[in-house]
């Protein structure tokens, strides 16, 4: 997913492999991740997407238009689970990584330039494995 201040600028699901970098986006305020050499794309990520961090992970400090930035701090992780929170909350922003450490942190105050790769997309609902298949095959044939 991307957040809904992201509209408005050209996007793209995330691949396995992609090799992303947070940044800031023309003509919007929101951050997000694009992928590297692509950085007018937006990369957007479906809930349950595993991203590795090249290093440790910064993000600004304070909420930006309403109180003042104070600074970045830094979260001792690299791995992160992409998250939506507040969807109850139309006009705010929703798009997160949750870390191994409980902390959860929304995409738009990420530091700009960090890189990460997409480490897995999240099981498709839609897509039936083998053993599923497998297991209807079977209970249509006895009942």
């Amino acid at each position: 997913m991307c957040d809904y201040s992201l509209h408005h600028v050209a996007s793209r699901p995330a691949k396995v492999g992609d090799r992303l970098v947070s940044t800031k986006f023309m003509n919007s305020t929101t951050g997000g991740f694009a992928a590297i050499g692509e950085p007018e794309v937006a990369v957007c990520l479906r809930p349950g997407t595993e991203v590795a961090f090249d290093q440790d992970v910064a993000y600004e400090r304070g909420l930006g238009l309403i109180l003042p930035k104070m600074g970045y701090t830094t979260i001792r992780e690299k791995v992160a689970r992409f998250r939506q929170i507040d969807m109850d909350r139309p006009n705010s922003h929703h798009d997160a990584l949750e870390f191994p450490n409980g902390e959860t942190v929304l995409v738009t105050v990420l530091r700009e330039g960090q890189t990460a790769t997409v480490l897995q997309l999240p099981a498709d609902p839609e897509h039936k494995t083998i053993s599923e298949t497998a297991e209807r095959r079977e209970e249509s044939l006895v009942g």
